[in-house]
């Protein structure tokens, strides 16, 4: 059995910490998945850096308009279909 990458709250969390240095819990991008990322400080620059990451670590590019995302639901619904697709 084969286990399907998900990217989670919590490993966006990381990554914006790694990737723009903003420090967001996770459990806030859970309670609040439609809080723009703005809020929090990350900008489109920021979430690009995030996207070369993740297609880094998954080994394939992610959708071109993954670091246009709005929001952390956005985002990860984004991601994680695309990560489904290629599964």
């Amino acid at each position: 059995m084969r286990m399907t990458a998900r990217l989670t709250a919590d490993e966006l969390s990381a990554l914006m910490k790694k990737g723009a240095g903003i420090t967001v819990d996770a459990a806030t991008l859970e309670r609040d998945p439609e809080t723009p990322f703005e809020v929090y400080g990350l900008d489109s620059l920021g979430l690009l850096g995030i996207v070369g990451e993740l297609e880094n670590r998954y080994g394939r590019a992610l959708p071109p308009d993954a670091d246009r995302c709005k929001t952390p639901r956005e985002f990860l619904d984004l991601v994680n279909d695309s990560l489904m697709a290629g599964a």
